[in-house]
């Protein structure tokens, strides 16, 4: 009991690092697919060659998307004070590089947030009457400088080395005609929700360095090939039975043209042995990918093949194409021998769901399409209370200005949670602001704030003044009509 628990705690860590380090780069992944864009079309080998439109390539990735990353690891931090602060260490590292510095910003942008918030506590009550924004500016000015010189003569030098050295032990492994091999842990990381430490913290840094040089990058590919999961949900199509086989045609579509992968984490934790399956259509995939000299532009995300072949430069749409096809291919037929060969469990899926859940650590985004809903749970605002017996707290129209959706990184469950509830106000002609966002971007004029039960202590801790629903299914929650009816009544 107690190694499992150290276990888990170890999980938990890595997934709370994952997920740090995602909320810096999902934010500003529209900047990553603008310059994958603009890459593929007007470099020298792109679609539409156009040496002036090319000059925003250098640029864009040497400077725009690291202080992006800067800033937003600074404002996860300590909000917009950070984020700027953040942003201004971050420049030490680019300066003090000849590489893009992506790790370097994922290092400085926090780093930053952090010091300007010890600094702001140092100051707090004493400052003198009318000193206030002399002091701020000031102290915020001093720090950034700083932290950017540090950055500049320490920091950005050694991230550099440590970025070239990962690098070449990537190529390495690519003429050596090992990368492959490397699906053999993306693949189990995925369904750990251990991906986003992989992905952002090692594959994307790196493969942004090699599309700079050579227009693209196979390591675009490895996490984001939706070939494996296919595979698995077409054997459950096929030879699945009960709720797994009716659930699989949807969840196929949910995953291939949607990208939300974690769609299909589920049938596999209802029969742990497909993991061999996804396995080998990773590393079957990643090898076509290399033996066509495939790769991307720029990270797709989510992972849908809508989003590959949106950043599949020029010649390589064949490699791309057929990669996601064999990982398909392979994925079905090892998934297919499983399924036939061994017993399925029925209600599997459903208990799998369950423990999906419990290792992501909140309410997945997808999977109330999979199970159906039980045990919801409504907070007050500052205590929660029984599962099961609980009401939507009394709020009243006049006083309901707007209600906001808050998840982790304000993008997926609670995306669509948001665009449940303004379907339902719509019908009902409630004309009240509803929309999504983090949690640590919360703003403290919101009235409503709906959560994952799993999430609901935060977001009381961020904004103790307004109401808070928690929901444990973020598409389908009886709350919501109980919101609607209340407020119809108002």
């Amino acid at each position: 009991m107690v190694e499992n628990k150290q276990q888990s705690g170890i999980r938990a860590k890595i997934q709370r690092f994952g997920s740090f380090l995602s909320g810096m780069i999902m934010p500003n992944i529209a900047a990553f697919i603008a310059w994958g864009i603009i890459t593929a079309l007007f470099i020298e080998t792109g679609w539409l060659p156009n040496e002036s439109l090319a000059e925003l390539v250098g640029p864009m990735i040497t400077y725009l998307l690291p202080l992006l990353i800067g800033f937003s690891g600074g404002r996860i931090v300590y909000d917009l004070r950070g984020g700027v602060v953040g942003a201004t260490a971050t420049m030490g590292v680019i300066v003090g590089a000849d590489i893009p510095m992506f790790l370097g910003a994922m290092i400085m942008g926090p780093l930053g947030g952090y010091a300007i918030k010890q600094v702001d506590k140092l100051f707090e009550n004493r400052i003198r009457s009318g000193f206030e924004m002399l002091v701020n500016n000031f102290s915020a000015g001093i720090t950034g400088a700083i932290l950017t010189i540090i950055a500049y003569l320490g920091i950005g030098p050694v991230v550099s080395g440590i970025t070239k050295g990962l690098g070449a032990g990537v190529e390495a492994m690519i003429n050596a005609g090992l990368l492959p091999l490397v699906n053999l842990f993306i693949e189990p990381a995925k369904i750990l929700f251990l991906n986003n430490a992989i992905n952002h913290g090692i594959l994307s840094p790196l493969a942004v360095d090699q599309a700079q040089q050579v227009g693209k990058s196979i390591l675009f590919l490895l996490e984001t090939n939706p070939g494996p999961g296919l595979g698995v949900l077409i054997a459950f199509m096929v030879f699945g039975k009960g709720i797994s086989k009716q659930t699989a045609p949807g969840a196929a579509v949910i995953h291939f043209l949607g990208g939300i992968h974690e769609i299909y984490f589920p049938y596999i934790l209802s029969k742990p042995t497909l993991i061999l399956a996804v396995i080998a259509g990773g590393v079957s995939g990643t090898a076509t990918f290399a033996a066509f000299g495939a790769g991307l532009t720029s990270t797709p995300s989510p992972g849908s093949i809508f989003a590959l072949l949106a950043l599949t430069p020029k010649g390589n749409f064949a490699g791309v194409v057929l990669g996601v096809l064999v990982a398909t291919l392979v994925s079905f037929i090892v998934a297919s021998v499983i399924l036939k060969t061994s017993k399925q469990d029925e209600e599997g899926l459903t208990e799998a769901t369950t423990r999906m859940e419990a290792m992501k650590g909140k309410k997945s985004k997808v999977s109330n399409q999979l199970v159906s809903n039980k045990d919801e749970e409504v907070t007050n605002t500052a205590e929660p209370v029984d599962r099961d017996t609980s009401e939507v707290p009394s709020v009243d129209q006049e006083n309901i200005d707007k209600i906001i959706f808050a998840c982790d990184a304000g993008m997926g469950s609670s995306a669509m949670g948001s665009s449940l509830l303004k379907n339902k106000f719509k019908k009902a002609g409630i004309e009240i602001d509803v929309t999504n966002m983090a949690i640590n971007d919360l703003p403290s004029d919101v009235d409503i704030v709906i959560t994952h039960k799993d999430l609901t202590e935060r977001a009381i801790q961020k904004v103790p003044d307004a109401h808070h629903i928690s929901v444990d299914n973020f598409l389908n929650s009886p709350k919501y009509d109980e919101l609607v009816e209340q407020l119809k009544k108002d």
